[in-house]
């Protein structure tokens, strides 16, 4: 009976000191809003994760107040967390290359999602960034929490509608 329970033992600890495999991605059940490819090792889809608007709403979410160049005044955007979306499919690399609908797209060290509480802004004062708004999706670096990122190659770095990311 000892033996027994010591060779229990044993083998629950070996297999608690192995690391689980990530949960699968789910698969969208609504329109495809962002589509991640490149050095990740985690997808739902041949390649590459997509994500739908409840996709993104369930990671971490965060709010911040910032004045930008776009608007005349503070606004508050909220959207889920770039640096928990990267890890959740597993994003390797040094660059984040960040695509917009009309095809305009910024290379982000991936430094930056590590440094700054980097945001894909999906709500603007509360209300859903429709396209028009510049959604569905708005990098937003906390430009408010630190003036050193309040320049011209941060503002190139703040994609706007956007709809797909690579990792490099």
């Amino acid at each position: 009976m000892h033996t027994r329970l010591t060779t229990l033992a044993i083998a629950f600890v070996a297999f608690a000191a192995v690391p689980s495999q990530a949960v699968p991605l789910q698969t969208p059940q609504g329109p495809v809003l962002l589509t991640v490819t490149g050095n990740i090792a985690h997808t739902n889809a041949t390649g590459r994760a997509e994500f739908d608007r409840a996709m993104l709403d369930a990671l971490p979410q965060h709010t911040t107040t910032a004045t930008t160049p776009w608007y005349d005044t503070a606004q508050s955007f909220t959207g889920p967390e770039a640096l928990a979306l990267l890890e959740l499919v597993g994003a390797s690399g040094t660059t984040v290359t960040v695509t917009a609908l009309n095809d305009y797209s910024a290379d982000i060290p991936f430094a930056d999602f590590e440094n700054y509480r980097i945001i894909l802004a999906n709500q603007i004062d509360g209300q859903p960034l429709s396209v028009r708004d510049k959604g569905p999706s708005f990098v937003i670096y906390p430009f408010d929490q630190d003036e050193e990122l309040y320049n011209e190659v941060i503002f190139g770095r703040s994609v706007w509608q956007v709809t797909s990311i690579a990792v490099k």
